[in-house]
């Protein structure tokens, strides 16, 4: 049932909750959706873990042992499972409540404000709760908030070092930072705000045109559990072979698309699309997905993105400057404004869930 017939809900709630991202920012951690999802896959890995009973095995080269784990596997997968539906059934019936307020408001409204004011206002106030459940979904202010926070770090000029860029990186990214010079710190950083730039923006926001809040949270909470549970071997103690596998997939699959477009628009307003060559340096990084992002800022910005013994993308670009960083953010800002666009398009003539 189409509860917005005006058609504006949607993509008004879409840029209140942009909004709220720019001048709010993140809710308190104990209100916060994602911190909850966070929460029960911290005690589900400990649950699989425990009653998998794998233990952790190494090679000779410290990695977690290769025999096979079915268990640990679908112990994970049953887990994944569980929270995804309560995730589904609890952002559908807000949705649900959500989209009901005009209908439910008309005969309060309707007498003193006519059909069409009361509807109007009815969809304001649906729009504006709409845009609080959905703000929590994505953090760009968050992301390149961080990403200058490494950079100021890194700045002699700020009292900066590279201890503590390093540190510093250390929110933003799970590899060692011990190591890295000040050039690995920049890279990282770039690196981090290209992929994330996906996985904690653009992503949600495709997944909302499609599904409605029910597929934002859905996403937000498989990039969660790959966050914490997709490692290909041990990692901080725990042996994620297997255990981690279907987080790892699932988030693989739902990020294929949006990867691919957020490549795209990075590539298009950092100065020009050569398809094939994205395609090319995409494809070196193990991950399906984070390679599209990641190689279209290095191919914008003319620069050598590496991580050692991995990959290097635009292996030919000079290596990366301070300036590139500020400059990355704003070819990250340009692709998400366009994301934006498209998307407001999208959910006004196209949303199956008639927003």
């Amino acid at each position: 049932m189409n509860l917005d017939p005006g058609g504006f809900i949607g993509p008004a709630a879409l840029l209140l909750a942009l909004a709220i991202d720019r001048w709010w920012g993140e809710p308190r951690l104990r209100l916060h959706p994602v911190v909850w999802m966070g929460n029960y896959l911290a005690w589900g890995g400990q649950f699989v873990h425990r009653v998998a009973g794998q233990g952790v095995e190494f090679t000779h080269q410290g990695q977690a042992g290769s025999q096979t784990d079915f268990k640990a596997f679908w112990l994970a997968a049953v887990v994944w499972i569980g929270g995804g539906t309560v995730v589904l059934i609890a952002t559908l019936a807000l949705q649900w409540a959500v989209l009901s307020v005009p209908t439910l408001l008309m005969p309060a409204l309707g007498g003193a404000l006519g059909p069409i004011f009361a509807g109007f206002a009815g969809g304001v106030l649906a729009a504006a709760l709409m845009a609080c459940l959905l703000k929590p979904m994505f953090a760009w202010a968050m992301l390149k908030s961080e990403v200058l926070a490494v950079e100021k770090a890194l700045n002699p000029v700020h009292g900066g070092s590279l201890a503590a860029g390093r540190e510093r990186l250390s929110w933003l990214v799970s590899r060692d930072v011990a190591n890295l010079s000040e050039l690995q710190v920049r890279e990282s950083a770039i690196e981090s705000l290209a992929e994330n730039l996906n996985d904690s923006v653009i992503a949600p926001i495709f997944w909302f045109v499609l599904l409605g809040l029910p597929g934002a949270a859905l996403y937000r909470f498989a990039n969660t559990a790959d966050a914490m549970w997709g490692y290909p071997g041990v990692y901080k103690g725990q042996n994620w072979q297997w255990a981690g596998k279907w987080a790892a997939r699932v988030d693989d699959l739902l990020s294929y698309i949006p990867a691919r477009i957020t490549g795209l628009l990075l590539a298009v307003v950092s100065g020009g699309l050569d398809w094939s060559n994205l395609r090319s340096q995409a494809r070196q990084t193990p991950s399906p997905n984070s390679g599209w992002p990641m190689a279209a800022m290095a191919l914008g910005l003319g620069v050598c993105l590496q991580k050692p013994g991995v990959y290097a993308l635009n292996a030919l670009g000079r290596p990366v400057q301070a300036p590139d960083v500020p400059l990355a953010i704003i070819y990250a800002l340009k692709a998400l404004l366009a994301a934006i666009f498209i998307a407001l398009v999208a959910i006004y003539f196209v949303s199956p869930l008639g927003f």
